[in-house]
């Protein structure tokens, strides 16, 4: 669906995640024809369905990634407006960012790593065997220079190896200061040390997968009843001071 009529402008038009998506420049606005050729109604008004989402349960922290900072601002800015005519109903939410900001990419580590991308060597899954995953890793995008430093301009995909290395075993430290304890490796060494830690990370969680998904249980089911029930309940709670506020 073509936006071009839509009148949706302002906020939504200055966030850079539509435009991330589309891979154009953050200066891109819907002034430019080719944009909005591109643009579809669903990812532009992305934000506002985020939005609801997060103040119909009326959440004070949302953890989100770095890419979806700009997304919990909008939130607040709504409900900072409703409240602002109609009295305090909604908390204004806050941002709960991971330190481990984002991961990018292994075939192109100027993009965030994602499950959309087009090529599977680009991510890691949850799923991913020990061999899968050192396959991923191996092939990963580096450069030319055999030796290993944290240089994120110059060197993005050897950095984005150490930031996966420090957010497993860094314990908080900077990624610049924990790459200095192994500068001495050489870039197949530090491929093999980033597949061997990622798999044993992630060894608990796909245990527990496995475990869930072979069960004969209705476990998941009850768990995704429950939850749905509980949050029709909080919904319904919402909803309600918002219409007494409006005289609904």
């Amino acid at each position: 669906m073509d936006i071009k009529h839509r009148g949706v402008h302002g906020y939504l038009s200055r966030m850079t995640q539509w435009k991330s998506k589309l891979q154009i420049p953050e200066h891109s606005t819907l002034d430019d024809a080719t944009t909005r050729a591109r643009l579809k109604l669903g990812l532009f008004s992305y934000p506002v369905l985020q939005a609801a989402d997060i103040l119909v349960h009326r959440a004070t922290h949302v953890p989100v990634g770095d890419d979806q900072r700009q997304h919990i601002e909008f939130a607040r800015d709504v409900a900072n407006s409703f409240n602002h005519l109609y009295g305090f109903v909604l908390p204004a939410p806050s941002a709960h960012i991971c330190p481990s900001k984002r991961i990018m990419s292994l075939k192109d580590p100027h993009l965030k790593m994602s499950k959309s991308h087009t090529d599977p060597r680009s991510r890691i899954l949850l799923t991913d065997s020990p061999e899968e995953i050192h396959q991923k890793i191996r092939l990963a995008l580096t450069d030319s220079n055999p030796t290993v430093s944290y240089d994120p301009i110059t060197r993005p995909g050897v950095s984005n190896l150490i930031e996966i290395l420090c957010h497993i075993e860094g314990g908080g430290k900077p990624c610049g200061e924990f790459s200095l304890s192994h500068e001495s490796l050489g870039l197949a060494d530090l491929k093999k040390l980033v597949s061997e830690k990622v798999s044993e990370h992630l060894a608990p969680i796909q245990e527990r997968y496995l475990e869930m998904m072979n069960s004969a249980s209705d476990y998941l089911d009850s768990v995704a009843y429950e939850g749905g029930k509980a949050a029709r309940v909080n919904a319904d709670a919402t909803m309600t001071l918002i219409k007494n506020a409006m005289g609904l």
